[in-house]
């Protein structure tokens, strides 16, 4: 019997607005994004940043999911979450259909949804309207505390704390469980109970992680976001398997991203910071969530051979050092070979020797196990890192 695997993909994962500075080209600059295909073969699109015009190209592509129903929950009307809708090619042709869930405003009243896509396409504002959009558009209003079915998967909402309103979403699936909690500020008792609601036992934990905790208790208190702490408090508190750190500040550089995640990984056994055209997987072999390097950000790989120490921790807690040849780097990561299996997660410590103007030099990388699979050789793993320092 078949084992039931969904994928989800990340298309933006930074928050407020985008960014196109060179220091956040790893982690990424569009607005959010993600694609669900879960096992039942349903196609969920959360929410529409700038990261939907990329998610577009691709299902319009010859080899892509065109003309396949897609279900697309919006978490709010913010600008970040919406602004990808006029770009998105596969609402532009007519064999498609889209069936888009958010809730209905105090500020909007009845067709808040529709209203809000239509408004941001309007004179002056865009040169086309929503009437050239062939592809056929349901909108259904929902309301936080409810929950319905799709296909064989539960979509569960709640409110959370944010300025006008925003819904979380969890869905259960055959495969596991998913919560998206972006945009939403610790503080509310009751709110914050719906987080845990959504993230008891999920998976995925999806949770806002745009400041500091330094920021969240000064200079950004009350403007409706969170941290990587209170994300680990509320993961930790309800069981959630994988904490994904998501909604990055836009002034937030991918070394400061980097030391966020370093400083959470202390706190957590299994967490990942968003990065665009990353690609998690959930309902494998052993349920173990595995997180795939996006290959937008691998682009700058060499093929290499690098002598390299490596020191870090077995699956069993071990200690170990062994020495190995580096076959593939990146500016972002590397593959190596091998023959202590290490933990997903685990921090590991590579000293490569390479030439230099006064002969061989040591360079002294760190960084997280993000993938661990068979390699080529007998006796030997393929493992997957990323480089963090």
């Amino acid at each position: 019997m078949a084992v039931p695997i969904a994928k989800l993909t990340f298309w933006g994962v930074r928050g407020s607005t985008p960014t196109v500075d060179p220091t956040t080209w790893r982690y990424g600059g569009n607005t959010p994004c993600l694609e669900l295909a879960a096992p039942d073969g349903t196609q969920f699109i959360l929410d529409c940043g700038t990261g939907l015009r990329m998610l577009g190209n691709r299902r319009t592509a010859p080899n892509g999911s065109n003309g396949q129903p897609a279900h697309i929950l919006i978490t709010h009307y913010h600008w970040d979450h919406i602004q990808g809708v006029p770009f998105f090619a596969p609402l532009y042709l007519q064999n498609n259909q889209f069936h888009f869930y958010s809730f209905r405003s105090k500020f909007l009243g009845r067709d808040s949804l529709k209203q809000v896509f239509e408004a941001q396409m309007a004179v002056p504002y865009f040169p086309v309207d929503m009437s050239v959009m062939d592809a056929k558009r349901i909108f259904q209003e929902v309301d936080g505390g409810e929950s319905f079915q799709i296909g064989e998967n539960k979509i569960t909402t709640r409110w959370l704390n944010h300025p006008q309103g925003c819904l979380g979403f969890r869905i259960e699936m055959p495969a596991g469980t998913v919560a998206y909690a972006t945009d939403n500020e610790p503080g509310n008792a009751k709110l914050d109970e719906n987080l845990r609601q959504l993230a008891e036992d999920a998976d995925i934990f999806i949770n806002d992680a745009q400041y500091t905790p330094e920021e969240l208790q000064t200079t950004r208190k009350g403007w409706g976001h969170s941290s990587w702490l209170e994300g680990v408090k509320v993961a930790r508190g309800v069981r959630a398997k994988t904490l994904v750190l998501f909604h990055h500040d836009p002034d937030s550089t991918d070394r400061a991203v980097d030391a966020i995640l370093r400083r959470a990984r202390e706190e957590y056994d299994s967490v990942f910071a968003a990065s665009e055209g990353m690609v998690v997987t959930l309902g494998g072999p052993g349920d173990a969530v595995q997180a795939h390097l996006p290959g937008t950000r691998t682009g700058l790989r060499r093929l290499v051979r690098f002598q390299a120490r490596v020191c870090g921790l077995t699956e069993n807690g071990m200690g170990f050092v062994e020495e190995t040849t580096i076959s593939e780097l990146s500016l972002q990561g590397a593959l190596l070979s091998l023959k202590h299996p290490p933990k997903l997660q685990s921090e590991l410590q590579v000293t490569m020797e390479a030439p230099g103007p006064d002969g061989q030099q040591n360079i002294k990388l760190k960084g997280y196990v993000a993938r661990v699979g068979a390699a080529p050789e007998k006796g030997r793993v393929a493992v997957g890192m990323v480089f963090t320092d």
